[in-house]
């Protein structure tokens, strides 16, 4: 069978881009190659865009010092849900909005997506304002493990040796953690658990990236309007009292959140899943580098062995995963 291996479907690029199914449109199999090798460069391009984006995002939240945690969310919320609104009319892609608000279970789907993707922001918003980027980048460095193990728990999903060695290595790191450090980082695993339960939520949707997003957005405008307009109503509002860099830095929230969402969704449509596994590491590299080198955050000792510990645990877990996916284009 055409754009298989083994039985097992090429986990690359999307059936319209397969080298066979272009030798079958009338593509010269070197044009198909050619081809292909520049959707998968493009691909990864996005894909690192959006992690290099995702990484850098503490300077965005730390240039919005003084502004409180949860007004940044609202301006976050709502002027994703004007861009969005903006991108799908001129795509003019509307035909899955009906029949999604129509649909009960769906619904109940992304609204708890919607609060899960919310306090995930929440938290990271908080942590960066209170000088904690560093054990911000830690959750994200987890969050691939914490997936894993959530596919076990909730979806029933068999783990690999190598998996396992990786949860547990990671677990290891933790308890170091909390043992040197005289307290569990909750800030690492409240990221990393409210993110692997937005995963899995997503990962059943029947919505795309930009289509969930938005009704994700749509959800929660509502509330985030409300409490933005009860702030200017009290006096209490940052956007009329902050300066102008400010101002511009919270209306830009909106193209902020949505072009990496959107690099990432069609970069990982391109490449194999042991790339993007690999690649996702990209985005708390940055966040770590900023919190130590930048905001002057300490780095040392039990941290230090810490964070050691896990990174072992995240090399497992990216070597076994790039072994596998060799084995199996076999």
């Amino acid at each position: 069978m055409q754009g298989r291996t083994r039985g097992r479907i090429r986990p690359i690029l999307p059936v319209s881009s397969a080298p066979d199914m272009n030798r079958a449109g009338g593509y010269p199999r070197a044009h198909a190659s050619s081809r292909t090798r520049r959707l998968m460069r493009a691909g990864i391009l996005q894909a690192a865009a959006a992690y290099v984006i995702w990484g850098l995002f503490p300077l965005y939240f730390r240039l919005l010092q003084g502004v409180g945690a949860l007004e940044v969310l609202g301006h976050r919320i709502v002027w994703s849900l004007l861009f969005l609104v903006g991108v799908l009319g001129v795509r003019r892609q509307w035909s899955w909005l009906r029949p999604a608000l129509a649909d009960r279970a769906v619904m109940r789907r992304f609204i708890a997506s919607a609060l899960l993707i919310a306090a995930n922001w929440f938290i990271y918003i908080w942590a960066v304002s209170q000088g904690r980027v560093v054990e911000s980048s830690l959750g994200y460095f987890i969050s691939p493990l914490v997936n894993v193990l959530t596919g076990w728990l909730v979806l029933k999903e068999r783990l690999r040796p190598a998996q396992w060695l990786a949860v547990a290595l990671a677990a290891a790191g933790v308890v170091w953690l909390t043992l040197t450090q005289g307290a569990a980082p909750w800030i690492a695993l409240a990221l990393a658990a409210s993110f692997a339960s937005y995963g899995l939520l997503r990962k059943t949707a029947s919505l795309g990236a930009l289509e969930g997003l938005t009704l994700e957005t749509i959800l929660l405008g509502p509330l985030a309007a409300a409490g933005l307009l009860w702030a200017v109503v009290q006096g209490q509002d940052s956007l009329t009292q902050v300066p102008l860099h400010q101002q511009m830095l919270l209306l830009a929230a909106g193209p902020l959140t949505a072009i990496p969402l959107l690099l990432f969704a069609s970069g990982a449509r391109r490449i194999p899943l042991s790339l993007l596994g690999m690649l996702q590491y990209i985005g708390p590299t940055l966040q770590l580098a900023l919190g130590v080198w930048v905001f002057g955050e300490p780095f040392a000792g039990g941290r230090a062995q810490g964070f050691m510990i896990i990174w072992a645990a995240c090399a497992i877990f990216s070597a076994e995963l790039l072994w596998r996916h060799r084995k199996e284009r076999r």
